[in-house]
């Protein structure tokens, strides 16, 4: 049987240096699990998920490196997983959840708080790009909590766009801020100066390739195998 292989996607951003988040993230988890890796991309950047998958049929588990449950989640990934099923192939194709929430997520942000020089028990204001889906709010919601469990001190939610409070209404001065993101790309340039207008004293690089996140991916990956059989 032909080994499996691990494909992860993205959103995908107009800045390279967040699709190279994503394909460091994948390069390392796919390492770190013997397995070929494959990045791909919903929008904006190439390859496209469907495109892998058209590409290199066979048996693969498909990480989505989102952060939260929403439309692509729910719709996007599902009918690329599904068209790629439909077709003759060498193997079953199967597609995890998002990220997030998760404690290994809210420890990696923990440190990026620290790197950028917050103190412990500084007030914490999250922020997130949003989404009008009401999963990703309730994902959102238990985010806060996590990073504020793993800060020592209540974190207040923010949203860039979609449903709940924008920074301006939520950032109060000398917050630290951290950056529910992956990547750099226009949401994190958007965070960071809306957090400095607010009065922000501390604003963290978004999360990146964390070994954490390294560490979470590859277990999601892992937590999809064995694949079933295909009939």
């Amino acid at each position: 049987m032909t080994p499996p292989r691990l494909v992860t996607v993205a959103h995908g951003t107009r800045t390279p240096a967040g699709n190279r988040v994503a394909a460091e993230l994948t390069r390392a988890a796919g390492a770190m699990l013997s397995l070929d890796a494959q990045v791909s991309y919903v929008e904006l950047c190439e390859p496209l998920l469907a495109d892998v998958l058209a590409a290199s049929p066979g048996p693969t588990v498909v990480v989505p490196l989102l952060l939260s449950t929403g439309y692509h989640v729910r719709q996007d990934l599902p009918r690329s997983v599904a068209a790629a099923r439909s077709r003759v192939v060498l193997g079953p194709v199967v597609l995890g959840g998002p990220l997030g929430p998760d404690p290994l997520l809210a420890a990696a942000q923990v440190e990026r708080l620290r790197e950028a020089g917050a103190r412990a028990g500084q007030p914490v204001t999250m922020v997130a790009a949003g989404s009008e889906d009401a999963t990703t709010s309730a994902d959102l919601t238990v985010a806060a909590d996590l990073l504020g469990a793993a800060w020592g001190a209540p974190v207040r939610l923010a949203t860039l766009a979609g449903r709940g409070s924008r920074m301006l209404d939520v950032v109060r001065p000398g917050d630290a801020v951290s950056p529910y993101l992956l990547a750099p790309g226009f949401f994190a340039d958007r965070a960071h100066s809306l957090a400095l207008h607010a009065g922000a004293g501390v604003v963290a690089e978004p999360i990146g390739p964390h070994p954490l996140v390294i560490e979470l991916v590859a277990r999601r990956a892992e937590s999809l195998l064995p694949l079933p059989q295909a009939h």
